[in-house]
């Protein structure tokens, strides 16, 4: 068994020193943190992954292949493997648990 705590992964996260922290990688699945702060701007691409993120807090809006939504704490959002996603209009810091299925192949 693997287990993770919240604060232990956000002292790694604080650590790392990069907005994403991997901390599960194994063949069919890797986990991660991703942390943006209010304003900045989301620089991600799309990956050859199917993703899935969790907020765990923060408030903003995220774009898939031409459509936008707001999301805040709570909010699960699925996105398929090569979508054109990021989150933008960031009015909280937004802190996001990452699933990737397969495991992230360039994490």
């Amino acid at each position: 068994m693997q287990a993770f705590e919240l604060n232990d992964l956000l002292d790694q996260y604080q650590q790392a020193g990069k907005p994403y922290y991997e901390f599960l990688k194994v063949p069919n699945l890797s986990m991660g943190l991703y942390i943006l702060k209010a304003g900045e701007k989301d620089l991600q691409h799309p990956h050859e992954e199917d993703e899935v993120y969790y907020v765990l807090q923060g408030q903003a809006m995220i774009h898939v292949d031409g459509e936008d939504r707001s999301v805040q704490a709570g909010s699960t959002i699925y996105v398929a493997k090569k979508a054109i996603h990021y989150f933008h209009s960031i009015s909280e810091d937004l802190h996001l648990l990452v699933f990737f299925a397969p495991a992230e192949s360039e994490a």
